[in-house]
Protein backbone atom coordinates (compact mmCIF):
# COMPACT_ATOMS: atom_id res chain seq x y z
CA UNK A 1 0.00 0.00 0.00
CA UNK A 2 1.39 3.41 -1.06
CA UNK A 3 2.09 5.84 1.75
CA UNK A 4 1.71 9.61 1.35
CA UNK A 5 3.96 12.10 3.08
CA UNK A 6 2.38 14.74 5.31
CA UNK A 7 3.11 17.65 2.85
CA UNK A 8 1.36 15.73 0.07
CA UNK A 9 -1.71 15.13 2.24
CA UNK A 10 -1.84 18.81 3.17
CA UNK A 11 -1.71 19.85 -0.51
CA UNK A 12 -4.41 17.33 -1.47
CA UNK A 13 -6.69 18.51 1.32
CA UNK A 14 -6.20 22.14 0.27
CA UNK A 15 -7.12 21.35 -3.32
CA UNK A 16 -10.27 19.53 -2.21
CA UNK A 17 -11.33 22.44 -0.03
CA UNK A 18 -10.62 25.00 -2.72
CA UNK A 19 -12.97 23.37 -5.24
CA UNK A 20 -12.88 24.19 -8.96
CA UNK A 21 -11.12 27.38 -10.10
CA UNK A 22 -13.41 30.33 -10.77
CA UNK A 23 -13.79 31.06 -14.48
CA UNK A 24 -12.81 34.49 -15.69
CA UNK A 25 -15.39 36.81 -17.19
CA UNK A 26 -14.58 37.44 -20.84
CA UNK A 27 -15.02 40.75 -22.61
CA UNK A 28 -14.42 41.37 -26.31
CA UNK A 29 -13.30 44.79 -27.58
CA UNK A 30 -13.17 45.27 -31.33
CA UNK A 31 -13.09 48.18 -33.77
CA UNK A 32 -11.00 51.31 -34.18
CA UNK A 33 -7.40 50.75 -35.27
CA UNK A 34 -6.68 54.29 -34.05
CA UNK A 35 -7.69 53.31 -30.50
CA UNK A 36 -6.22 49.81 -30.78
CA UNK A 37 -2.65 50.68 -29.64
CA UNK A 38 -3.98 52.43 -26.53
CA UNK A 39 -6.46 49.65 -25.78
CA UNK A 40 -3.62 47.13 -25.86
CA UNK A 41 -1.63 49.21 -23.37
CA UNK A 42 -4.66 49.50 -21.13
CA UNK A 43 -5.56 45.83 -21.18
CA UNK A 44 -2.01 44.62 -20.49
CA UNK A 45 -1.87 46.74 -17.33
CA UNK A 46 -5.49 46.32 -16.27
CA UNK A 47 -5.45 42.53 -16.29
CA UNK A 48 -2.37 42.47 -14.06
CA UNK A 49 -4.25 44.52 -11.47
CA UNK A 50 -7.75 43.10 -11.91
CA UNK A 51 -8.15 39.34 -11.75
CA UNK A 52 -11.23 37.49 -12.89
CA UNK A 53 -11.56 39.21 -16.26
CA UNK A 54 -10.09 38.44 -19.68
CA UNK A 55 -10.29 41.19 -22.29
CA UNK A 56 -9.60 40.39 -25.94
CA UNK A 57 -8.76 43.29 -28.27
CA UNK A 58 -9.14 43.43 -32.05
CA UNK A 59 -8.30 46.18 -34.53
CA UNK A 60 -11.05 45.65 -37.09
CA UNK A 61 -12.11 49.21 -37.97
CA UNK A 62 -14.75 51.41 -36.36
CA UNK A 63 -17.51 50.24 -38.68
CA UNK A 64 -17.05 46.66 -37.49
CA UNK A 65 -16.76 47.82 -33.89
CA UNK A 66 -20.13 49.55 -34.05
CA UNK A 67 -21.90 46.68 -35.82
CA UNK A 68 -20.45 44.01 -33.53
CA UNK A 69 -21.47 45.95 -30.43
CA UNK A 70 -25.01 46.40 -31.75
CA UNK A 71 -25.18 42.68 -32.60
CA UNK A 72 -24.03 41.73 -29.10
CA UNK A 73 -20.93 39.94 -30.38
CA UNK A 74 -18.61 42.46 -28.69
CA UNK A 75 -19.12 44.13 -25.33
CA UNK A 76 -17.04 47.15 -26.42
CA UNK A 77 -17.20 48.52 -29.94
CA UNK A 78 -14.23 50.87 -30.29
CA UNK A 79 -14.93 53.75 -32.66
CA UNK A 80 -13.53 57.12 -33.71
CA UNK A 81 -17.06 57.93 -34.88
CA UNK A 82 -20.17 58.46 -32.81
CA UNK A 83 -23.26 56.63 -33.98
CA UNK A 84 -25.51 58.64 -36.30
CA UNK A 85 -29.17 59.32 -35.54
CA UNK A 86 -30.10 56.68 -38.13
CA UNK A 87 -27.86 54.09 -36.45
CA UNK A 88 -29.22 54.97 -33.01
CA UNK A 89 -32.84 54.53 -34.08
CA UNK A 90 -34.31 51.55 -32.28
CA UNK A 91 -31.14 50.75 -30.30
CA UNK A 92 -30.20 51.54 -26.68
CA UNK A 93 -26.48 51.94 -27.46
CA UNK A 94 -24.23 54.23 -25.42
CA UNK A 95 -21.47 56.31 -27.06
CA UNK A 96 -18.90 56.79 -24.28
CA UNK A 97 -15.79 58.95 -24.91
CA UNK A 98 -12.61 57.43 -23.49
CA UNK A 99 -9.94 59.91 -24.68
CA UNK A 100 -9.22 62.60 -27.30
CA UNK A 101 -7.25 61.79 -30.45
CA UNK A 102 -6.38 63.39 -33.77
CA UNK A 103 -5.50 62.55 -37.35
CA UNK A 104 -2.54 63.43 -39.55
CA UNK A 105 -2.43 63.91 -43.30
CA UNK A 106 0.69 62.04 -44.34
CA UNK A 107 2.42 61.97 -47.71
CA UNK A 108 5.34 60.33 -49.47
CA UNK A 109 6.80 62.92 -51.84
CA UNK A 110 10.49 62.22 -52.52
CA UNK A 111 12.57 65.19 -51.40
CA UNK A 112 9.72 66.82 -49.47
CA UNK A 113 8.95 64.37 -46.66
CA UNK A 114 11.15 66.40 -44.34
CA UNK A 115 9.00 69.53 -44.64
CA UNK A 116 5.43 70.29 -43.59
CA UNK A 117 3.46 71.07 -46.71
CA UNK A 118 0.43 73.30 -46.26
CA UNK A 119 -2.83 71.64 -47.26
CA UNK A 120 -6.46 72.69 -46.93
CA UNK A 121 -9.82 70.96 -46.92
CA UNK A 122 -10.68 72.17 -50.43
CA UNK A 123 -7.31 71.03 -51.80
CA UNK A 124 -7.67 67.60 -50.17
CA UNK A 125 -11.21 67.35 -51.52
CA UNK A 126 -9.78 68.17 -54.96
CA UNK A 127 -7.16 65.44 -54.61
CA UNK A 128 -9.61 62.77 -53.43
CA UNK A 129 -12.16 63.72 -56.08
CA UNK A 130 -9.57 63.60 -58.89
CA UNK A 131 -9.86 67.31 -59.73
CA UNK A 132 -6.30 67.91 -58.49
CA UNK A 133 -4.12 65.25 -60.09
CA UNK A 134 -0.50 66.41 -59.84
CA UNK A 135 1.67 67.53 -56.93
CA UNK A 136 2.61 70.71 -58.80
CA UNK A 137 -1.02 71.70 -59.32
CA UNK A 138 -1.48 75.49 -59.01
CA UNK A 139 -3.79 75.04 -56.01
CA UNK A 140 -1.06 73.19 -54.08
CA UNK A 141 1.61 75.63 -55.25
CA UNK A 142 -0.46 78.57 -54.01
CA UNK A 143 -0.40 77.14 -50.48
CA UNK A 144 3.31 76.27 -50.63
CA UNK A 145 5.16 79.15 -52.26
CA UNK A 146 8.39 78.30 -50.44
CA UNK A 147 8.41 74.81 -51.97
CA UNK A 148 6.59 75.51 -55.25
CA UNK A 149 9.68 74.90 -57.38
CA UNK A 150 10.28 71.55 -55.67
CA UNK A 151 6.77 70.17 -56.13
CA UNK A 152 7.06 67.42 -58.78
CA UNK A 153 4.91 67.05 -61.86
CA UNK A 154 3.87 63.59 -60.78
CA UNK A 155 0.42 62.11 -60.33
CA UNK A 156 -0.87 61.99 -56.77
CA UNK A 157 -1.86 58.60 -55.35
CA UNK A 158 -4.71 59.19 -52.86
CA UNK A 159 -4.90 56.36 -50.32
CA UNK A 160 -8.18 55.74 -48.52
CA UNK A 161 -9.53 53.15 -46.11
CA UNK A 162 -11.18 50.13 -47.68
CA UNK A 163 -12.80 49.05 -44.41
CA UNK A 164 -15.51 50.80 -42.41
CA UNK A 165 -13.44 53.39 -40.57
CA UNK A 166 -13.80 56.14 -38.00
CA UNK A 167 -10.71 57.67 -39.59
CA UNK A 168 -12.68 57.94 -42.83
CA UNK A 169 -15.54 59.44 -40.82
CA UNK A 170 -13.48 62.31 -39.36
CA UNK A 171 -11.42 62.89 -42.52
CA UNK A 172 -14.54 63.12 -44.67
CA UNK A 173 -16.09 65.41 -42.05
CA UNK A 174 -13.14 67.79 -42.46
CA UNK A 175 -13.70 67.75 -46.22
CA UNK A 176 -17.45 68.19 -45.83
CA UNK A 177 -17.27 71.01 -43.27
CA UNK A 178 -14.65 72.94 -45.26
CA UNK A 179 -15.77 72.23 -48.83
CA UNK A 180 -19.41 72.61 -49.94
CA UNK A 181 -18.88 70.57 -53.10
CA UNK A 182 -17.70 67.59 -51.05
CA UNK A 183 -20.53 68.02 -48.54
CA UNK A 184 -23.01 67.85 -51.42
CA UNK A 185 -21.19 64.92 -53.01
CA UNK A 186 -19.59 62.02 -51.13
CA UNK A 187 -20.38 63.60 -47.73
CA UNK A 188 -19.09 61.85 -44.61
CA UNK A 189 -19.40 58.50 -42.87
CA UNK A 190 -17.43 55.45 -41.78
CA UNK A 191 -17.88 54.29 -45.37
CA UNK A 192 -18.47 56.62 -48.32
CA UNK A 193 -18.64 56.29 -52.08
CA UNK A 194 -15.17 57.46 -53.05
CA UNK A 195 -15.00 59.32 -56.38
CA UNK A 196 -13.46 57.27 -59.17
CA UNK A 197 -9.80 58.31 -59.31
CA UNK A 198 -7.54 56.20 -61.52
CA UNK A 199 -4.55 56.35 -59.15
CA UNK A 200 -6.51 55.83 -55.90
CA UNK A 201 -5.60 52.90 -53.64
CA UNK A 202 -7.55 51.32 -50.76
CA UNK A 203 -5.88 50.08 -47.58
CA UNK A 204 -7.13 48.20 -44.54
CA UNK A 205 -6.72 49.77 -41.10
CA UNK A 206 -4.18 52.35 -40.00
CA UNK A 207 -1.34 49.81 -40.33
CA UNK A 208 -2.34 49.29 -43.95
CA UNK A 209 -2.45 53.04 -44.56
CA UNK A 210 1.08 53.43 -43.22
CA UNK A 211 2.47 50.56 -45.28
CA UNK A 212 0.69 51.61 -48.48
CA UNK A 213 1.84 55.21 -48.18
CA UNK A 214 5.40 54.08 -47.43
CA UNK A 215 5.43 51.74 -50.44
CA UNK A 216 3.87 54.27 -52.83
CA UNK A 217 5.97 57.30 -53.75
CA UNK A 218 3.84 60.41 -54.43
CA UNK A 219 0.98 59.10 -52.28
CA UNK A 220 -1.10 60.87 -49.65
CA UNK A 221 -3.07 59.29 -46.78
CA UNK A 222 -5.01 60.10 -43.62
CA UNK A 223 -3.61 58.26 -40.59
CA UNK A 224 -4.51 58.31 -36.90
CA UNK A 225 -2.05 60.09 -34.61
CA UNK A 226 -1.57 56.94 -32.52
CA UNK A 227 0.55 55.74 -35.46
CA UNK A 228 2.88 58.75 -35.33
CA UNK A 229 5.83 56.53 -34.35
CA UNK A 230 5.15 54.29 -37.33
CA UNK A 231 4.79 57.17 -39.81
CA UNK A 232 8.02 58.69 -38.49
CA UNK A 233 9.79 55.34 -38.85
CA UNK A 234 8.51 55.16 -42.43
CA UNK A 235 9.92 58.68 -43.03
CA UNK A 236 6.56 60.02 -44.20
CA UNK A 237 5.86 63.73 -44.22
CA UNK A 238 2.83 65.25 -42.52
CA UNK A 239 0.97 68.42 -43.33
CA UNK A 240 0.08 71.64 -41.61
CA UNK A 241 -3.67 71.83 -42.17
CA UNK A 242 -5.77 74.92 -42.70
CA UNK A 243 -8.17 75.38 -39.82
CA UNK A 244 -11.50 77.16 -39.68
CA UNK A 245 -9.77 80.50 -39.00
CA UNK A 246 -7.58 80.16 -42.10
CA UNK A 247 -4.41 79.34 -40.15
CA UNK A 248 -2.14 76.40 -41.00
CA UNK A 249 -1.38 74.32 -37.91
CA UNK A 250 0.43 71.08 -37.13
CA UNK A 251 -1.05 68.32 -34.94
CA UNK A 252 0.59 68.99 -31.57
CA UNK A 253 -0.62 68.62 -28.00
CA UNK A 254 -1.07 72.39 -27.94
CA UNK A 255 -3.18 72.68 -31.13
CA UNK A 256 -5.20 69.54 -30.39
CA UNK A 257 -5.82 70.90 -26.89
CA UNK A 258 -6.85 74.29 -28.28
CA UNK A 259 -9.45 72.63 -30.47
CA UNK A 260 -10.70 70.45 -27.62
CA UNK A 261 -11.12 73.43 -25.30
CA UNK A 262 -13.41 75.09 -27.82
CA UNK A 263 -15.56 72.02 -28.46
CA UNK A 264 -15.87 70.08 -25.19
CA UNK A 265 -18.22 72.63 -23.66
CA UNK A 266 -20.66 71.79 -26.47
CA UNK A 267 -20.68 68.08 -25.63
CA UNK A 268 -24.28 66.94 -25.09
CA UNK A 269 -25.37 64.51 -22.41
CA UNK A 270 -25.28 61.55 -24.80
CA UNK A 271 -21.78 62.74 -25.89
CA UNK A 272 -22.39 62.23 -29.62
CA UNK A 273 -20.62 65.19 -31.17
CA UNK A 274 -18.08 66.02 -33.86
CA UNK A 275 -14.97 67.86 -32.69
CA UNK A 276 -13.80 68.36 -36.29
CA UNK A 277 -13.09 71.84 -37.74
CA UNK A 278 -13.30 73.77 -34.48
CA UNK A 279 -12.96 77.56 -34.59
CA UNK A 280 -9.91 79.25 -33.10
CA UNK A 281 -6.62 80.49 -34.49
CA UNK A 282 -4.64 77.69 -32.84
CA UNK A 283 -7.14 74.84 -33.30
CA UNK A 284 -6.02 71.75 -35.20
CA UNK A 285 -8.95 70.84 -37.47
CA UNK A 286 -9.13 67.02 -37.25
CA UNK A 287 -9.60 65.83 -33.67
CA UNK A 288 -12.19 63.53 -32.15
CA UNK A 289 -13.36 61.56 -29.14
CA UNK A 290 -12.41 57.91 -29.06
CA UNK A 291 -15.66 56.11 -28.23
CA UNK A 292 -16.66 52.88 -26.53
CA UNK A 293 -19.93 51.81 -28.17
CA UNK A 294 -21.75 49.79 -25.52
CA UNK A 295 -25.13 48.14 -25.06
CA UNK A 296 -26.28 49.14 -21.55
CA UNK A 297 -28.42 46.00 -21.22
CA UNK A 298 -26.10 43.13 -20.33
CA UNK A 299 -27.85 39.90 -19.36
CA UNK A 300 -24.89 38.43 -17.48
CA UNK A 301 -24.34 40.24 -14.13
CA UNK A 302 -20.62 39.38 -14.16
CA UNK A 303 -20.19 40.86 -17.65
CA UNK A 304 -22.14 43.95 -16.61
CA UNK A 305 -19.98 44.46 -13.54
CA UNK A 306 -16.64 43.85 -15.27
CA UNK A 307 -17.57 46.03 -18.27
CA UNK A 308 -18.55 48.98 -16.07
CA UNK A 309 -15.48 48.55 -13.87
CA UNK A 310 -13.10 48.54 -16.83
CA UNK A 311 -14.65 51.57 -18.51
CA UNK A 312 -14.67 53.47 -15.21
CA UNK A 313 -10.95 52.71 -14.83
CA UNK A 314 -10.25 53.76 -18.43
CA UNK A 315 -11.55 57.32 -17.94
CA UNK A 316 -9.85 57.94 -14.59
CA UNK A 317 -6.76 60.15 -14.43
CA UNK A 318 -5.09 57.53 -12.20
CA UNK A 319 -6.24 54.76 -14.55
CA UNK A 320 -6.45 54.64 -18.32
CA UNK A 321 -6.36 58.43 -18.74
CA UNK A 322 -3.01 58.67 -16.95
CA UNK A 323 -0.37 60.62 -18.87
CA UNK A 324 2.00 57.68 -19.36
CA UNK A 325 -0.68 55.80 -21.31
CA UNK A 326 -1.93 58.70 -23.42
CA UNK A 327 1.48 60.17 -24.19
CA UNK A 328 2.52 56.83 -25.69
CA UNK A 329 -0.12 57.21 -28.41
CA UNK A 330 -0.18 61.04 -28.58
CA UNK A 331 -3.72 61.31 -27.19
CA UNK A 332 -5.07 63.88 -24.74
CA UNK A 333 -7.04 63.10 -21.58
CA UNK A 334 -10.73 63.77 -21.18
CA UNK A 335 -11.53 67.10 -19.48
CA UNK A 336 -13.27 66.78 -16.10
CA UNK A 337 -16.63 67.83 -17.54
CA UNK A 338 -16.50 65.01 -20.11
CA UNK A 339 -15.33 62.49 -17.50
CA UNK A 340 -18.47 63.30 -15.53
CA UNK A 341 -20.67 62.75 -18.58
CA UNK A 342 -18.92 59.48 -19.45
CA UNK A 343 -19.25 58.31 -15.84
CA UNK A 344 -22.99 59.01 -15.93
CA UNK A 345 -23.33 56.90 -19.05
CA UNK A 346 -21.31 54.05 -17.52
CA UNK A 347 -23.68 54.06 -14.56
CA UNK A 348 -26.42 53.29 -17.08
CA UNK A 349 -24.92 49.86 -17.83
CA UNK A 350 -27.32 47.48 -16.08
Amino acid sequence: MRKFSMPALVVAAALLCAGPALASTRLLETGSTLLYPLMNLWVATYQKEHHGVEITTQGTGSGTGISQAIAGVAQIGASDAYMSDAQMKGTPMLNIPLAISAQQINYNVPGLNGVHLHLSGPVLAGIYSGQIRFWDDPHIKALNRSYAARLPHHEIIPVHRSDGSGDTFIFSQYLSFSTPSWRNGPGYGTTISWPAVATAVGANGNPGMVQTCKASPYSIAYIGVSFLNETNAAHLGYAALENRDGRFVLPTASTIGASARVMVAKTPRDERISLVYAPGADSYPIINYEYAIVNPHQADPAVRRQLATFLSWAIRSNGGNAAHFLNSVHFLPLPDSVVRLSREQILGIR
